[in-house]
């Protein structure tokens, strides 16, 4: 065996981030099954204790950090920093933390045997020994050391008072190996790849996001510059375990299964972007550990802790979740169910629909798109309760069971509402992200969430094997018999849609039917996807009793009884109009896309039930008055016997409001503000916007039944304050509370720690203030709230004035330059559109500065574009970010075209 030379780790040698203090070597007799009796070998590690003793103070705890391939113990070194950092004391710390190098990794010694992964858990084992290392400690892993720091998690149980994982595998069960991996391990490639050359190190190293500066590639080389010192990387690729006849494979199941049992928190940081270890292990490792609390970074990495700051959410997350007893990190898990209060006892989703099983009136009416108002298909509420339990037998049978998640590619109507309420039945969790996400979005939403099942129009199952969508695929309807073969094997499709509702009808009126069990209040019902304006979008939580809040709040604002005839121009309303009893319609137009609504439309699917309900979005209303000149006498009649209108998503202009209400004279015109994470939260209907006349923002409205509002207020900086008031006129950022708030973000630790972290509220983003009246006014969202060197200024009221401007139809104030002396700039979009983007003419720029400083706003800059950039789903929220990023470069002389 090989001694590490002295001069190998030298005490004078810097590298980036790592103090000298934390430098160690240590000699530690082995025990592994590779070693002689008697052996020792030399090891290299990080190790911050210094630091904790200078605190003064006991640590909370150890981390034990556990490298992969081809990194070492550099990898952790911003935890090393953070667990003695100022926010760390504040939050009950130090924490001490060792980061290893693995033998033959990094600068500990090469051994000269090639060491499995059995060899590598009692290699760990051997130098927490020879520390002294007791409890409580949390066991940190990255790569294969994931694999490795969990070994030792399982055998170390009395110790072990948390796990934290990031990118990393434990079984490659019904995976095929990643084409990267398979590559490494090619007879032709492996030792060239990882031994002879740097390839192996080069190529791990470029998938930071973004690129490694050359000094941290420096140090993360540094141990790795010969041939020699590289045949550690070399074996470990080839001790990976693919084969179920590889010698480390029954070391690999052995951990795989025991850390099923393992009780304690865990807390998972991964980088979605991982050509090898991709999102796919996440979700095995979530059925293993199905506690964890995740934080997928979207836009990172296999390097995510090269990519995100992980060493900030580490620390907030064990000063939460790890107590100093790792008994009661073991207690902690299991936690009691975050019940919250309502009014209303709990009525399940599925209680209108059980209770008219023998009713044969209309429960929904899809418009077929024929352009005729004839053109319908009817279920009614007898049919539609038998078909939600023949799909969910149907379904059982295929083997979905309570707590599956299925996403759902299928346009609202019958087709969609009977899947979302046979998913219910079976307490299957239902994934909703729509088309009006774009192609990039749904991609990126979908894998997030991890479905077990996928079920899609043709469309959505290419998409699917286009972009790699995760699920059992089933399709949404038959395929002709000419194409059902081929299209089957194309699209991997393990069923249809109508074969499940015939077995699963079979099956019921054979009488071999399991009853179905009540849904669990707490249980997680669904997942549905935010918008996406700004940023990545997020998935959010729903569970049984919460949905159900959301419906009785409807129920009780808009006193929508049973029998209400309703127009659903907006998605939610497939899950919530049966569950209110309400008699739905689904207009001729693509939902995800609401521009597609015309007035004929519209008035065609009034007609067709004697609608007095119409709930559409701002943009599809912007169609629908743009539209209503094709309108005939009898459809206006059909619109005239509409008595309440909703619409919701982004703000609604008085003027267009005014519009709406000539084509439905006899309805109450309400706009609830609300969210994905929770609609509604207050309402203001035409006559109250009247009433609250011009203002700083957009009033909507007071407090919905059961939901309360408060505000944090911002400071010169804009940072928040965490002092909820209700005061008038205070701008900060809009707080709310209601029964029907999201129960969480989903894989999105940090997102929701910080939605959560003024008690009692969900912190929604947005930025405005309450009046004397106590109406709520939305200012903006608090990312683009503009720091300039007066204070702080919010861009919708001086937006407002703007767009008053002859010329202008929309426009967007956005801030350019350092925080806190952020200048003013404004983007208009014309009428008719500017055939080049740039600075606006002259006349046009001094009107608009003049509106701009009627609200107090001086403008360092107006410019001009053809159209802005706006969410799909609504077609109406700005971009203001990707607008200030383009306004910067413009302004400072670049030509960057449009953004």
């Amino acid at each position: 065996m090989v001694a590490v030379a002295s001069s190998e780790v030298d005490p004078t040698q810097s590298w980036p981030g790592v103090q000298a203090s934390w430098r160690r070597t240590r000699s530690v007799p082995s025990t592994a099954v590779v070693d002689p009796a008697g052996s020792r070998h030399q090891w290299h590690y990080l190790d911050n204790a210094e630091d904790v003793a200078a605190t003064g103070l006991e640590p909370v705890g150890t981390l034990l950090c556990v490298h992969g391939n081809p990194t070492w113990s550099y990898l952790w070194r911003t935890l090393l920093a953070g667990a003695t950092s100022p926010a760390t004391l504040a939050a009950g710390g130090p924490w001490r933390v060792i980061a290893v190098d693995q033998l033959d990794m990094g600068f500990s010694e090469r051994t000269g045997t090639f060491r499995r992964l059995e060899d590598r858990i009692t290699d760990l084992g051997d130098l927490t020994a020879a520390l002294d290392l007791t409890g409580p400690v949390v066991s940190v892993g990255h790569d294969w050391g994931g694999i490795i720091s969990l070994g030792w998690a399982t055998r170390h149980r009395e110790q072990l008072a948390g796990v934290i994982l990031t990118n990393t595998a434990v079984h490659p069960a019904g995976f095929s190996l990643p084409p990267a991996l398979q590559l490494a391990l090619h007879p032709a490639v492996h030792k060239w790849g990882t031994t002879t050359t740097s390839a192996f190190l080069q190529v791990t190293h470029s998938l930071a996001q973004p690129g490694l500066s050359e000094d941290v590639k420096a140090a993360f080389m540094a141990p790795y510059k010969t041939v020699a010192r590289r045949a550690g990387v070399g074996n470990f690729v080839a001790d990976i375990p693919a084969a179920e006849d590889h010698p480390s494979r029954a070391a690999l199941d052995t951990v795989s299964a025991d850390i099923r049992t393992l009780d304690v928190p865990v807390f998972m940081m991964w980088g979605p972007k991982d050509p090898v270890f991709s999102d796919r292990y996440l979700r095995d490792l979530l059925t293993r550990l199905p506690h964890a609390h995740v934080h997928r970074f979207e836009g990172a990495s296999h390097l995510v802790q090269e990519d995100r700051d992980i060493a900030t959410p580490t620390f907030a997350w064990l000063a939460g979740n790890v107590p100093a007893s790792p008994a009661e990190s073991a207690r902690s898990v299991k936690g009691e169910p975050n019940n919250p209060e309502t009014a209303n006892p709990y009525v399940p989703m599925l209680a209108e629909i059980d209770a008219r099983q023998d009713d044969t009136s209309t429960a929904i009416v899809d418009m077929l798109p024929t352009g005729e108002a004839s053109a319908t298909r009817v279920v009614s509420w007898a049919q539609l309760a038998r078909d939600v339990d023949d799909l969910a037998a149907g379904l059982r049978e295929l083997g979905v069971k309570g707590g599956d998640r299925v996403s759902l590619l299928v346009p609202p109507g019958i087709n969609l509402t009977t899947l979302i309420y046979a998913c219910l039945r079976l307490g299957a969790i239902i994934v909703v992200a729509d088309a009006g996400l774009g192609t990039k979005g749904m991609s990126r939403a979908i894998k997030g969430a991890g479905p077990d099942y996928l079920i899609g129009i043709e469309r959505a199952l290419a998409g699917a094997r286009l972009y790699n969508w995760p699920g059992v695929k089933i399709a949404a309807q038959d395929f002709t018999p000419a194409s059902a073969r081929i299209k089957k094997s194309l699209f991997s499709v393990a069923a249809t849609v109508p074969q499940l509702m015939a077995n699963g009808r079979v099956v019921r009126l054979a009488g071999n039917a399991q009853a179905f069990i009540p849904l669990p209040a707490d249980a997680d019902a669904a997942v549905l996807f935010t918008s996406g304006s700004t940023g990545p979008a997020k998935g959010v939580v729903y569970t049984n009793r919460r949905l159900a809040a959301m419906r009785d709040t409807l129920k009780a604002t808009y006193h929508l009884e049973a029998g209400t005839a309703l127009v659903a121009g907006f998605a939610p309303f497939a899950l919530l109009g049966p569950a209110l009893g309400a008699t739905t319609v689904t207009p001729d137009m693509d939902v995800t896309a609401p521009r597609t609504l015309t007035a004929h439309a519209l008035a065609n699917a009034a007609a067709a039930i004697k609608a007095t309900v119409v709930f559409a979005s701002p943009a599809a209303l912007v169609n629908v008055v743009g539209t209503a000149a094709e309108l005939s006498p009898t459809q206006r009649k059909s619109l005239s016997d509409v008595g309440l209108v909703l619409s919701a998503g982004a703000p609604l202009a008085q003027p267009l409001l005014e519009r709406v209400q000539q084509l439905v004279p006899n309805a109450e015109l309400h706009t609830p503000y609300g969210m994905t994470e929770a609609l509604p939260l207050t309402d203001i209907d035409l006559p109250g916007i009247r009433a609250a006349g011009a203002g700083n923002g957009v009033c909507v409205g007071t407090a919905v039944s059961g939901a309360s509002t408060a505000i944090a207020p911002v400071d010169a900086d804009g940072v928040v304050v965490p002092e909820p008031t209700t005061a008038a006129y205070v701008t900060g950022e809009i707080l709310v509370s209601a029964p029907h708030v999201k129960e969480r973000y989903d894989r999105l630790w940090i997102t929701q720690e910080l939605s959560t972290s003024i008690p009692g509220w969900h912190r929604s983003g947005d930025v405005g203030h309450l009046d004397a009246h106590g109406r709520l006014w939305v200012e903006g969202r608090m990312e683009h709230i503009l720091t300039t060197a007066t204070g702080v200024k919010t861009p919708v009221a001086p937006e407002q004035a703007v767009e008053l401007v002859p010329g202008v139809s929309r426009a967007a104030i956005v801030g350019v330059g350092p925080r806190g002396t952020q200048v003013a700039i404004a983007i208009v979009e014309t009428n008719p559109a500017v055939k080049r983007v740039g600075l606006a003419p002259t006349a046009l720029a001094t009107q608009i500065r003049a509106a701009a400083q009627s609200t107090d706003l001086p403008l360092a800059a107006v410019l001009v574009i053809d159209s802005m950039p706006t969410d799909v789903r609504h077609n109406s929220k700005i971009d203001r970010a990707k607008l200030s990023r383009w306004a910067g470069r413009m302004l400072s002389g670049e030509k960057p075209g449009r953004p």
